[in-house]
């Protein structure tokens, strides 16, 4: 991993106020999060539907997400993470914290939510690594 692929970041949310806890990583890598999805026995053949997005401001608890469209605050998203230097992608749920319109589309802050059904401890070891 070269320097320039990560650095630690101090931005603000979407109040104008710092609201972070743990140190950060300004890094660009994408995402696939499910914005609507079916319950398998009511509609198998219904497909899920995903949004691409720019992955931004890495930390073990959470990042930001540039999407093309708005995510509704309070949402729980299952989210596909794809870091460079991870040849595997990293399943998670996260949960929409704020959300604001920008220059590049929406930005949103979410939050990932702990789940023995997800990549969670996977996903806070690669952070770590990182730092």
């Amino acid at each position: 991993m070269a320097d320039t692929d990560y650095d630690f970041g101090a931005d603000v949310g979407a109040s104008g106020r710092e609201q972070r806890d743990e140190y950060r990583l300004t890094a660009r890598a994408m995402a696939r999060v499910q914005t609507e999805s079916v319950e398998p026995s009511s509609a198998p053949e219904l497909p899920s539907r995903a949004l691409d997005c720019q992955i931004r401001d890495v930390s073990a608890r959470g990042f930001r997400l540039v999407s093309s469209e708005p995510f509704p605050v309070g949402a729980l998203l299952p989210t596909e993470a794809f870091l460079g230097k991870w040849p595997e992608s990293f399943q998670l749920m996260v949960e929409v914290v704020w959300c604001r319109e920008t220059g590049e589309g929406h930005l949103s802050g979410v939050h990932i939510v702990p789940s023995d059904d997800t990549d969670y401890l996977e996903w806070m070891e690669a952070v770590a690594e990182a730092l």
